[in-house]
């Protein structure tokens, strides 16, 4: 009998890029242009959000940072969120605002 997900790639990258596919899910507001990605800082990880494809959105997601940050704290991707555009840092927040 094989396994119900022999045919899922469980590579990190895979569980990555699901993960961060959920994180989407729960936070409906969030733009599609608006990319999504992890990053090392220091020893810990936060979740970026960048806005370089839709600046004009990047102030009413602000507003509702505590949502972003209690998603991803739930998926277990990050305690921070970094806020972009570009290489321009906007802001952040964490558990503790």
């Amino acid at each position: 009998m094989s396994h119900p997900y022999s045919s899922f790639d469980c590579t990190s990258a895979d569980f990555e890029k699901a993960a961060l596919n959920r994180f989407r899910s729960l936070v409906t507001f969030l733009p599609q242009d608006c990319k999504v990605f992890r990053e090392p800082w220091d020893c810990s990880t936060v979740l970026c959000l960048d806005f370089v494809n839709c600046p004009d959105y990047l102030n009413s997601v602000k507003k509702q940072a505590h949502l972003l940050v209690s998603a991803a704290q739930e998926l277990g991707l990050a305690n921070a969120i970094i806020f972009r555009i570009g290489s321009k840092f906007m802001g952040w927040r964490g558990n503790s605002y």
